[in-house]
């Protein structure tokens, strides 16, 4: 209990002392001469003295100066109030987002050229590959064919007057074979008598000649083909030392 607690005397033990000595009943009128006793302030302070005269000090009101617990002020600049989620959130802000989706966009655009440029090479060999497809085929048929074009023609060669009805079957063979091949674009050549070229003769053998420069195809054992401008065999040939 406060030292105010116990200065102020409680109404129970005002009214019990009231009963015990009971005073004087108050005049009905103040004597003549006299003022009115002033009425006791409520909210007047009780003395240094400690004699209130029975009456407790009115609280503070609500605007009073004075600090109340639960009153601090948080100052939003003091170290600590933010920690670590305002760095993240000044991180955040100070990211530019035009700037990032300009940076992606960029590298969308290079990713983009790179495939079609890839596209485009492909593209390209695909047509290169479908377009030699074709000759490429016809030559690797054609290649087969020329060993039995040229034992028809050593058939031909070797056959006698009694094999005549067996050699015009063989020449008619030889001469379809033949017609076939030059529609599909082939053509044959010998080259008799023509300077010696490695690109379209094969040198089987040399000899001398009389009257023939060196390098010269003095005879032609196998005719060489051609495919259009691919020489399919070349002409096998002996050449003048």
């Amino acid at each position: 209990m406060s030292a105010e607690e116990r200065a102020t005397p409680s109404e129970s033990a005002v009214r019990q002392q009231m009963r015990e000595h009971p005073g004087p009943r108050a005049a009905s009128a103040p004597a003549a001469g006299r003022e009115p006793a002033e009425a006791p302030d409520p909210e007047r302070a009780p003395d240094e003295s400690g004699d209130d005269d029975g009456f407790v000090a009115a609280p503070a009101g609500p605007d009073d100066d004075e600090a109340r617990p639960g009153d601090v002020e948080t100052d939003p600049a003091e170290p600590g109030a933010g920690g670590e989620g305002d760095d993240e959130a000044a991180e955040v802000a100070a990211s530019d987002p035009l700037a990032d989706a300009e940076r992606q966009r960029d590298e969308y655009l290079v990713l983009a050229q790179r495939t079609q440029a890839d596209f485009d090479n492909f593209r390209r060999r695909a047509a290169r590959d479908v377009a030699a497809a074709g000759p490429r085929a016809k030559a690797g048929l054609v290649r087969e064919l020329l060993p039995a074009l040229d034992n028809l023609e050593r058939a031909l060669a070797a056959a006698g007057e009694a094999d005549q009805g067996l050699a015009g079957g063989v020449r008619m063979v030889h001469a379809e074979l033949i017609g076939a091949l030059e529609r599909s674009g082939v053509a044959a050549y010998e080259p008799d008598g023509e300077r010696f070229d490695p690109n379209v003769h094969e040198a089987l053998s040399t000899r001398p000649a009389d009257g023939a420069e060196p390098g010269m195809v003095v005879d032609v054992l196998e005719k060489g083909y051609r495919l259009d401008d691919t020489v399919l065999r070349p002409a096998r040939v002996v050449v003048s030392a």
